[in-house]
């Protein structure tokens, strides 16, 4: 009886129980929020049969069970002071729990789920953030500011998105617009790690600001809809049935001319936009790098004459337009544009479409006598080195600007046409 006992004494004492913890993105501990709540959170444990379930308890109660080792989920709370529990239960009977005391007030403005003030996150940083205002019309859009220049804007009164930025120390602005022309703010201090080597407009696909015409062969005069049924086309912003992030925007084109284009343009920069209107003209003519990159959804590529993706700046009386297409059912290659002779060059790299998904993404430079330089073109992973400079052209107009475009061209039955973007980004530096 004595040799049982001291088995089972050591036994007890040479057998560890599971060790876990609990890991809490958002909320951030005594963080100020909205009435719908953000909680982000995941669980490791050493029991060989892992994390079974997390739950959440709001003052004692459980609100919320969701089964694995991640928990990412929304809660409506009453205004005041909350008690909140975020707990793992793994396989082997044991559980773990992390707290955060929550305020929630329903006062108009700008709440900031995450990241908190004064954290240090990599880049890209995700921003969860909510508004509310008295305004009978509601929250118009949302938008971030990084160092006084605006890099991302989203409609509606939630935001939930990534942005870029460099190593550092950052001051951070998220504001809300409302509907009756009022405004409100919540600044951080952020430290980035690990930043990109420019500032980045995100999710330019989603923002305010497009604009689209109709281009008519031979001479790609432009029309504004209807066109005379010559081509049709429009855009709808905020799609989430094909999207990568749930913010994608869809393209149509269709009409009766052969051939046929449709240009979408958004004015990113300069005092004709509504992401970063530059007004005093001190921020372009310091920009000579730039990464432009989005994914492309092609529905049906058979019938895809040519897919366009420029970036274009404007100064000191020149243009210079980085135009770059590709020439899927024409001669199949990635084209450049010659903006001084007004025509397209083959650059002998073949463009290879896929129905689905596409990421493109260029490399562009601004030389120093405002020659463009075409850097790189990668599609799909695939990069081409294109290091090829051309001129840039005279233009009347004294606009300080740059804009974007995506195009979509008609081929010779002028079929009808769909493309979404998204992840729509351009780095600028």
């Amino acid at each position: 009886m004595k040799k049982l006992c001291y088995s089972v004494l050591m036994l007890s004492l040479f057998t560890t129980s599971a060790f876990a913890t609990v890991t809490v993105s958002t909320p951030s501990n005594d963080e100020t929020t909205g009435s719908s709540v953000q909680f982000v959170a995941s669980a490791t444990t050493t029991c060989s049969k892992g994390v079974s379930s997390m739950g959440i308890y709001i003052d004692g109660d459980r609100e919320y069970v969701v089964g694995g080792a991640k928990l990412n989920t929304a809660l409506s709370l009453p205004e005041g002071t909350h008690n909140t529990v975020i707990e793992e239960w793994d396989g082997c009977g044991g559980a773990t729990t992390a707290s955060r005391t929550v305020k929630v007030s329903n006062a108009p403005g700008v709440s900031v789920a995450t990241p908190a003030n004064d954290a240090t996150v990599s880049s890209p940083a995700s921003f969860v953030a909510s508004a509310t205002t008295s305004c009978s019309k509601g929250v118009s859009s949302m938008g971030i500011y990084v160092d006084g220049n605006r890099v991302l804007v989203d409609n509606g009164a939630k935001l939930n998105n990534q942005v870029s930025m460099g190593s550092g120390t950052h001051n951070v602005v998220v504001e809300e617009w409302d509907g009756c022309g009022g405004a409100a703010t919540r600044s951080l201090t952020l430290h980035v790690t690990g930043g990109s080597s420019g500032n980045v407009l995100s999710a330019i696909q989603g923002a305010t600001g497009w604009d689209q015409w109709g281009e008519l062969p031979p001479a790609d005069n432009t029309c504004d809809a209807p066109c005379g049924g010559h081509v049709n086309f429009w855009m709808g912003q905020h799609e989430g049935s094909i999207s990568k992030s749930g913010n994608a925007t869809k393209f149509v084109i269709g009409g009766n001319t052969p051939y046929a284009d449709v240009l979408f343009s958004n004015p990113i920069m300069g005092q004709r936009s509504t992401l970063i209107p530059d007004n005093d003209q001190k921020l372009i003519p310091t920009l000579h790098n730039f990464t432009f990159t989005t994914w492309v959804y092609v529905t049906d590529a058979s019938v895809t004459q040519s897919l366009e993706f420029d970036i274009n700046m404007y100064l000191n009386s020149k243009g210079m337009e980085w135009g770059t297409q590709c020439n899927h059912l024409g001669d199949g290659d990635w084209d450049i544009w010659n903006n001084v002779e007004g025509h397209w060059v083959s650059t002998g790299h073949p463009c290879e479409m896929n129905n689905g998904w596409n990421q493109v993404t260029l490399q562009v430079q601004r030389e120093s006598n405002d020659d463009l330089l075409y850097q790189t073109i990668t599609m799909n992973g695939k990069t081409y080195n294109i290091n090829t400079t051309m001129a840039p052209f005279g233009v009347p107009s004294q606009w300080y600007g740059m804009t974007v475009n995506f195009q979509m061209d008609g081929n010779y039955k002028m079929s009808g046409n769909t493309a979404y973007l998204d992840d729509f980004n351009v780095t600028y530096w």
